[in-house]
């Protein structure tokens, strides 16, 4: 992993006691240099055939899938994948709690990230009442034995919490609430969650008592500032694997074969064309 040449960089005139802003032009040259890692460490996974799951969990509106987003990014698709669960269905709801989690755990050189996880048990189900006493209590128990036999097997497990402020997410909810092209982030469910801030406080900090093990440790990772928890959960991410330098060599392209004389195209209005509407320049 490169060296972090931008340690102490930050913007200026920021107040001493806040952290620190990082500028986009900063933030785009070491997103860029950390993706590029990114990309390694997915060639590595794939020749050593590692299985990793990267989980994420947090409060609503904790910027979850805006860091996965950066995650995935550079990533090749095939070889990860991105798994978000809805509700259990009716049969769902009769099988083991963990089954329909299990089925999504990588295979051999592949990476799964969850945006939310089995973890909903021990926040949503059990704030909102959507298990039984019994069934939360049987969760923190079982959960860090499951973890640990996950493990064991050689699967790579990692676990982060993004903690948002009260002040940060009632900022964000609101200007969710307020622009209809993020609307649909803002759920009924969040709507709820709001009301219940300090009911999720106790939920996570007894999630955190029980399934904080040393097999299986949660990493958390402020995220009011959503620039520097993107950056801080990358190179974090990184720094967690071994990888070696495993990336193909460039390849060199000679020229193409000349094509067929004797092929002709059809005429190109024979199919469909989609219109460009931005070929001529705007009018004054």
């Amino acid at each position: 992993m490169p060296k972090d040449k931008h340690k102490h960089k930050h913007k200026h005139g920021h107040a001493a006691d806040a952290p620190p802003r990082l500028t986009r032009s900063l933030y785009n040259e070491d997103l860029a240099r950390f993706q590029f890692e990114l990309v390694r460490l997915q060639y590595w996974v794939k020749e050593r055939g590692q299985r990793v799951v990267i989980l994420f969990e947090g409060r609503d509106a904790a910027g979850k899938g805006g860091t996965i987003k950066r995650i995935v990014e550079p990533m090749n698709p095939r070889g990860v994948r991105l798994v978000a669960l809805g509700k259990p269905s009716d049969v769902e709801r009769t099988q083991w709690f963990f089954q329909r989690y299990i089925e999504h755990l990588p295979a051999a050189g592949e990476i799964v990230i969850f945006d939310r996880s089995w973890y909903n048990r021990a926040g949503v189900e059990h704030v909102m009442g959507f298990c039984t006493e019994a069934e939360y209590t049987e969760f923190l128990r079982a959960c860090p034995e499951i973890e640990r036999m996950l493990i064991r097997s050689g699967l790579h497990l990692v676990k982060y919490w993004l903690s948002v402020s009260d002040e940060e997410q009632e900022r964000r909810f609101q200007q969710r609430a307020g622009d209809p092209a993020k609307l649909w982030k803002l759920s009924p469910m969040d709507i709820l969650s709001r009301e219940r801030w300090l009911d999720y406080s106790k939920a996570k900090d007894a999630m955190m008592e029980f399934t904080d093990v040393p097999e299986a440790r949660w990493y958390q990772i402020d995220a009011d500032d959503k620039r520097r928890a993107h950056l801080n959960c990358i190179r974090h991410l990184l720094s967690l694997f071994p990888y070696t330098e495993v990336t193909p060599e460039p390849i060199r392209l000679g020229p193409r074969p000349k094509a067929d004389d004797h092929y002709v195209r059809p005429p190109r209005q024979a199919h469909l064309i989609v219109p460009d509407l931005y070929a001529e320049p705007p009018a004054p």
